[in-house]
């Protein structure tokens, strides 16, 4: 990996590069026109390699990993895991993955809840919660009877425990999260390829209500794809 921004740099480690985690930070690929999916429809074949290495390293420098619930509906979504050399350098086992669904209309049976080294966790409504008894703990904020997750209740609920959050998507959480202003910084990967539109091409955000501001804080680049650090503005 080579830095670009805000000193070029031959060589920098992934791992010291992004070490200064901020309290909840956003890890995303997309092609460079704004597809977070490829042709079938996922991020597998988007960055390649070189992104792999940092999603690799951005789980291993979190506390907890926020998913969408649409991510985990695909069923392709495992537990984390992590490589002998990031498992010493974070000195201990992978962050957990935490769910966030409002209704808990989720598959109890993959390995994601059944196999996960770090138990998964799952944020949802109080009114999910009081009509499930899900398999893992559950983080419900709010009033009894209430059908939407308190978002910003929750995240601070959850670092109290897991001070560095990261958040690997879908578009519709990712997108929440800004709107409420909760996240600190985005790492968003441009891998060197264009999609166009078509129906298993996803954008990378819904709609703002208004513009977020960002300030560029670095910038890397590794086997083509461009990895940028934006602080946020909001």
């Amino acid at each position: 990996m080579r830095r670009l921004l805000p000193e070029p740099a031959a060589e920098a480690d992934p791992y010291e590069a992004y070490g200064d985690a901020p309290g909840l930070r956003i890890g995303m690929v997309m092609s460079a026109d704004g597809s977070v999916t490829d042709d079938e429809g996922w991020t597998d074949r988007l960055g390649g390699e070189a992104d792999f290495r940092v999603f690799r390293t951005l789980r291993a420098l979190a506390d907890a990993i926020l998913v969408g619930a649409g991510t985990v509906r695909t069923g392709r979504l495992g537990p984390a895991r992590l490589r002998a050399d990031l498992r010493e350098r974070r000195g201990g086992p992978p962050a957990p993955i935490v769910v966030v669904s409002r209704t808990l209309d989720l598959d109890w049976s993959l390995p994601l809840f059944t196999a996960a080294e770090t138990p998964t966790i799952v944020v949802t409504s109080p009114a999910a919660l009081a009509g499930h008894a899900p398999p893992v703990r559950a983080v419900a904020p709010g009033e009894d009877g209430d059908e939407e997750i308190d978002l910003p209740a929750a995240v601070r609920l959850l670092q109290e425990e897991f001070p560095r959050l990261l958040c690997e998507g879908g578009p519709a959480l990712t997108t929440s999260l800004i709107r409420e202003g909760l996240a600190d910084e985005l790492c968003l990967n441009v891998a060197p390829t264009l999609y166009g539109g078509g129906p298993r091409h996803t954008r990378l955000l819904g709609e703002l209500p208004a513009e977020v501001r960002l300030r560029p804080a670095a910038v890397y680049v590794d086997e083509g794809v461009l990895f940028l650090r934006y602080r946020l503005r909001t």
